[in-house]
């Protein structure tokens, strides 16, 4: 049995902003550093083989609040760094819904049908993550291990560890600093709990609008 830990990096400056972040290197801010500070704390007594992070530096830093309770380092790990939104990244989100409105509503009504203008998809996202996720799980057999990425790829690995497919990518909520835990045994993937935000409680701050 393995346990796997799928964690969304902290919240940063182009969260609250509502801008395309994907390969952008942002920074977390100082709600989302307290948030990775909490979200590291409240993982402090589990178990852990290892840590991987995408290797942008919001989830790499949010990664190290993780590692510094546990005597591992932190990997960077290619496969769950964040979509290419292409031409869309560093652009508001309202900015693009005013200049291409009708993929800017394709995306939220049927988001397994778009591919970013000079981007990727989802599908392309989803083949990457599980790709690399599969490679993990031989690598560590009845370990546990985290892995700390980013709103898109967390979104698609929940999916697909759901049994979903990628039209059902709004149906899956992930908060900044939130936590799964997913368990795999036996061949199968048991779902423990997606979206654990109860340790953030202390920061009295609502979730954002999915974004």
């Amino acid at each position: 049995m393995s346990k796997v830990y799928l964690v969304r990096h902290g919240q940063t400056a182009w969260n609250v902003g509502e801008i395309f972040r994907g390969r952008a290197d942002i920074p977390l801010d100082e709600t989302g550093k307290q948030e990775v500070h909490l979200a590291g704390e409240a993982l402090k007594d589990e178990t852990l083989h290892a840590i991987y992070s995408s290797p942008l530096s919001r989830s790499i830093e949010t990664a190290e609040n993780i590692a510094k309770f546990h005597d591992i380092p932190v990997t960077p790990f290619d496969a769950i760094i964040d979509i290419s939104y292409g031409e869309w990244e560093g652009l508001e989100n309202q900015e693009v819904k005013e200049k291409h409105p009708e993929l800017h509503s394709l995306w939220h009504r049927e988001p397994h049908k778009i591919k970013f203008p000079g981007g990727e998809s989802l599908e392309e996202v989803r083949i990457r993550t599980m790709t690399g996720l599969e490679g993990l799980l031989l690598q560590h057999k009845d370990e546990n291990f985290v892995l700390v990425a980013h709103r898109v790829p967390n979104k698609v690995i929940c999916c697909a560890l759901l049994g979903l497919d990628n039209s059902h990518f709004w149906r899956i909520q992930q908060d900044t600093a939130s936590t799964n835990l997913f368990i795999y045994r036996d061949g199968q993937w048991i779902i423990a709990f997606l979206n654990d935000t109860s340790y953030l409680k202390s920061l009295g701050k609502p979730s954002l609008s999915d974004f």
